[in-house]
């Protein structure tokens, strides 16, 4: 009989569409497997996530049928399989390493009650400008362990490459009113989506007549942080985050050529091929009658949400703004920091532990920022008022 030290636990991972399913066995004594986070910038393009996170999969990659996975080849060492259907990035299949090994993005773990990663080290988060997630990652283990933060690479960093706990300073953000540009781009890692998102025009309208999404203070755009299912498993990643936007909005990158201006006119340009949208493909959900998830059919990356009781009004992967102030783009978004949406979806497993972290520090963040709570939190931005 096998003594409890050698007892397994299954490591489960699939897509949203659940056409890749992936299991091997951890023995318990191995858990939590190392999980570095990088925030550089083509890993946030190529997601459409603030971040990713992955974890060695211990299976040797030739016991792997990835058959059914499609590869964009994220640079010349590394591919990044995800699922054609529904884009879930599955996989960074690492080429330069004897037997390219695979590494699992951590959202598509199944939320067992054992907590089988331990994020590790933060990466890259000298791209951020901002600090972006990472400002409130560093304290979001389940077992209370640091995850500290580098410029560049955290492997063999130098030890000046490590950022401190208050990077970066106040006074080096935009801050909570003040706004940049008037147009922010939406690009993917490949390029086949390069979109333009402007900013909307409120000056002449009284506080009670603004759209939900718009902050009545600043007239910046609704931002949340998701903890659904769908999300994560489309996204790849444990925490999702979405801003809110009127589709009107939207330009090509050119200039010149007209958008679709609805949900319902973005999914005829799909099923047309218009060149307009370039790569863009949908994924219409299962579990949400209407619900439309967009993506790139090239690199894999999240782009927008639609569902039809709002059709103008759109959600983008806030990974995609290349704003010149940072990963978070907070002089055109207003963030829920301290509350995440859809939280009960980690219930009962180990990434309610992870969320319950999350919201703590984002809360402790915004106060020491001096930032007021978001109008959400006191009532106000919600899709019904």
């Amino acid at each position: 009989m096998p003594s409890p030290d050698d007892s397994t636990v299954t490591l489960t991972s699939h897509c949203l569409c659940k056409a890749n399913t992936f299991t091997t066995e951890v023995p318990k004594s191995k858990l939590p497997l190392p999980a570095p986070i990088c925030h550089c910038w083509s890993c946030r393009h190529v997601t459409g996530a603030l971040y990713t996170s992955d974890v060695r999969w211990p299976e040797p990659r030739a016991n792997v049928d990835v058959s059914k996975l499609k590869a964009y080849s994220f640079t010349p060492r590394v591919n990044l399989l995800f699922c054609p259907s529904c884009s879930t990035p599955m996989f960074w299949e690492i080429l330069n390493e004897p037997g390219s090994p695979l590494a699992a993005l951590t959202g598509t773990l199944t939320n067992s009650e054992v907590t089988p990663i331990r994020f590790t080290g933060q990466g890259y988060v000298g791209d951020t400008i901002d600090g972006g997630a990472s400002v409130w990652l560093q304290d979001a283990n389940a077992d209370d362990s640091k995850c500290r933060r580098f410029k560049h690479e955290p492997e063999n960093a130098d030890p000046r490459d490590e950022l401190p706990a208050d990077w970066p300073p106040a006074n080096g953000l935009i801050g909570f009113e003040k706004r940049t540009g008037d147009s922010v781009p939406i690009r993917c890692k490949c390029k086949g989506v390069d979109l333009v998102l402007h900013r909307g025009d409120y000056s002449n309208i009284e506080e009670e007549d603004l759209p939900w999404n718009v902050d009545p203070e600043t007239h910046k755009l609704s931002t949340i942080f998701c903890g659904c299912d769908s999300c994560r498993l489309q996204g790849g990643i444990d925490l999702w985050y979405w801003a809110y936007f009127d589709i009107k909005h939207l330009s090509a990158a050119n200039g010149d050529t007209p958008v679709p201006k609805s949900k319902h006119e973005l999914k005829a340009s799909i099923d047309s091929k218009d060149p307009v949208i370039g790569s863009l493909a949908y994924y219409a959900s299962v579990t949400r009658a209407g619900a439309l998830r967009f993506f790139c059919s090239t690199c894999s990356a999240t782009v927008f949400f639609a569902e039809d009781d709002r059709p103008e009004l759109l959600d983008v992967a806030v990974g995609l703004l290349d704003a010149p102030d940072g990963a978070r783009a907070e002089g055109f978004l207003s963030w829920s920091f301290g509350n995440i949406d859809f939280k009960g979806d980690a219930d009962g497993g180990w990434r309610a532990r992870h969320f319950d972290g999350v919201e703590k520090e984002t809360e402790k963040w915004r106060v020491a920022r001096g930032y007021p709570r978001n109008w959400r939190q006191t009532g106000g931005g919600t899709m019904t008022s």
